[in-house]
């Protein structure tokens, strides 16, 4: 009698227990579909699974997830911890499903650059010094820059006419100190400002109402764009 009791025990706990599972698989799949669908397709360029054992397998196979969300699953890795600790053990487990994904987007962004190049469409400046014209002029919507440009902005004054002048230098040019002098009097002139570009981009690419992509010279479309193109 006591076994039986017991074994009845047992199967209602393991009921229960996977009707507690069934009801947080319902409400992370029901979270994943409220969260990154929106107008009827994802909003979100990948979506990496993790947890432990069956559990993000099923996830996937569940009816209840949003089947539109299956394609832009980029990655399924295991964790052995839940909260904090979980979710940095997937970044740390993802790093190179992420950076694929960076990829991915950036031969995007480079490829239609180069299209609208070959379109010959006059919609695309290159180089740092038309670049800058043009943002200047408030003509550009998307800045493409490689994150490691080496070219310093400078602000700089003539101490007598009190007029001030900027200067986009790279690091040979940055060493050339006629750049750094007067033309008609060889007079020295003073450095205001002296800003790396691309960090200076950054704190003021909003005010000229542009957007900004960073690039790496790691995929083959962004070396081409680096080398070619002056990486901005």
């Amino acid at each position: 009698q006591k076994a039986q009791k017991g074994g009845q025990s047992s199967v209602r706990f393991a009921r229960l227990r996977e009707e507690k599972r069934h009801n947080y698989l319902r409400k992370v799949a029901e979270l994943a579909n409220q969260n990154y669908m929106s107008n009827e397709k994802p909003n979100v360029e990948g979506l990496i699974l993790a947890g432990s054992a069956g559990f993000k397998n099923e996830l996937m196979e569940t009816d209840i997830l949003d089947k539109r969300l299956l394609p832009v699953i980029v990655g399924v890795v295991d964790v052995s911890y839940g909260g904090e600790n979980g979710l940095n053990e997937a970044i740390t487990l993802s790093a190179d499903v992420l950076q694929n994904v960076k990829f991915v987007a950036e031969k995007k962004l480079v490829s239609k650059f180069f299209e609208e190049i070959a379109l010959d469409t006059n919609m695309i400046v290159f180089g740092v010094e038309d670049t800058m014209k043009a943002l200047e002029l408030g003509a550009i919507q998307q800045i493409l820059l490689f994150e490691d440009l080496e070219i310093t902005r400078y602000v700089i004054k003539n101490p007598v006419k009190g007029d001030t002048k900027i200067l986009f230098l790279n690091p040979t040019q940055r060493k050339d100190t006629k750049y750094f002098k007067d033309n008609a009097s060889g007079m020295d002139l003073d450095v205001i400002q002296e800003d790396n570009l691309a960090e200076w981009l950054c704190l003021n690419y909003q005010n000229y109402g542009a957007s900004v992509e960073f690039i790496t010279d790691k995929s083959q479309e962004g070396f081409q764009f680096v080398k070619g193109f002056g990486g901005i």
